[in-house]
């Protein structure tokens, strides 16, 4: 998702790569590993090749080819004889957290909806009762 921003509009909604070899290698595991977890757990697949990086990512296929052996040799990505990568462990549990803390407000409950703690998460009686709660028109108030 790197581009330079050449001042137009469509330049402004992407993202841009830090210019430190540091940061950037930093940046560039987190977008991997959360692009990664997110393939696998659609079900789109364990292990992508460094073209796919280049599709979702915007990265080209020889400089993704350097950021997936860094995360190779770090121990979150394993390579096959075929040149594609997979997740380890470590890789799967980084990925898991980044893509969380990127989509934390997409996936808290909105004002007016129940936490994971309700009730009404237990049984359909619940949830009825707990969305007419929350909508004014039960006898028994808000839910959870």
């Amino acid at each position: 998702m790197s581009a330079e921003n050449d001042g137009s509009e469509a330049g402004m909604d992407q993202l841009h790569e830090p210019k430190s070899e540091a940061l950037r290698a930093l940046y560039w595991r987190d977008e991997i590993l959360q692009l990664m977890f997110w393939i696998k757990g659609e079900g789109l697949g364990e292990r992508v090749d460094p073209e796919l990086l280049d599709r979702f990512l915007g990265v080209q296929t020889t400089v993704g080819i350097r950021y997936l052996d860094r995360l190779v040799d770090e121990g979150l990505l394993d390579r096959d004889p075929d040149g594609r990568y997979g997740l380890t462990e470590q890789g799967h549990q980084h990925g898991a957290r980044v893509f969380a803390h990127e989509f934390a407000d997409l996936t808290q409950p909105g004002h007016g909806e129940c936490g994971p703690d309700c009730w009404c998460h237990m049984s359909v009686a619940e949830a009825e009762a707990c969305l007419d709660g929350r909508s004014g028109t039960g006898e028994r108030g808000a839910g959870g």
